[in-house]
């Protein structure tokens, strides 16, 4: 075993030729074959331990770029959690998101499965669990968060489906308002005026929903 200035040395020089490695690099790394002696080196740096492929790679915590949603993949696809463990990064996700989370959309955001995670989770009461439209959203265990969540949650799935009732034709006449208005940013209110004129149906939420799709800059009310 490499004494603790070698060991620290040796220890740089690996992750930063190879940025992850796994318990076995290291044992060679530090010339020994015991478990504990490794990770008692590696507590003396500063390091990170994979949340996936159960745990089986290091890296140094400078080394990770993460991402919007505290995670960093390797060109390999081990992924490391800025949170740390993979409980620890589901309950910090879940809390951190206004609408909550799906089971599909934490497997995507993640790239593992998650579902026994969650049973844990939730079995220790430390995230919460709502039933919406045939699909379990995942919310945070705090009572007044968890229901911010859910409400958060359900205004999009309505507006999701209002848009998809939307017919192209009223999302081209919508279009054609914005552009018959040149340089002013038109209010969504003013064109569902001009549209109810011309005896197209639209409503403001719709308008508003055309907007955020196409990145149309809108004002509170602007009449040419």
């Amino acid at each position: 075993m490499l004494d603790r200035t070698a060991s620290k040395k040796a220890l740089i020089t690996l992750f930063r030729r190879r940025t992850i490695v796994d318990l076995n690099t290291l044992c060679c790394a530090l010339n020994t074959t015991s478990r504990m002696s490794v990770f008692r080196r590696l507590k003396e740096t500063s390091y990170l331990s994979s949340y996936t492929h159960r745990g089986g790679y290091y890296t140094l915590t400078d080394i990770p770029q993460f991402d919007d949603y505290g995670l960093w993949f390797n060109q390999g696809g081990v992924g490391f959690s800025r949170a740390g463990t993979l409980k620890a990064t589901l309950v910090e996700l879940i809390d951190s998101i206004d609408g909550g989370y799906t089971h599909r959309e934490l497997e995507q955001v993640l790239r593992i499965r998650v579902h026994n995670t969650l049973v844990r989770l939730i079995r220790d009461h430390r995230i919460g669990r709502e039933h919406i439209e045939k699909v379990y959203l995942y919310v945070s265990a705090e009572p007044e968060r968890a229901a911010t969540q859910v409400a958060k949650r359900r205004e999009r799935m309505a507006a999701a489906a209002e848009m998809i009732e939307l017919p192209d034709i009223t999302v081209i006449e919508v279009l054609l308002e914005v552009v018959r208005a040149g340089k002013i940013n038109i209010a969504p209110i003013v064109v569902v005026e001009r549209l109810h004129v011309r005896g197209v149906p639209v409503t403001t939420g719709q308008v508003e929903l055309v907007f955020v799709r196409y990145g149309i800059e809108k004002k509170r009310r602007v009449r040419a």
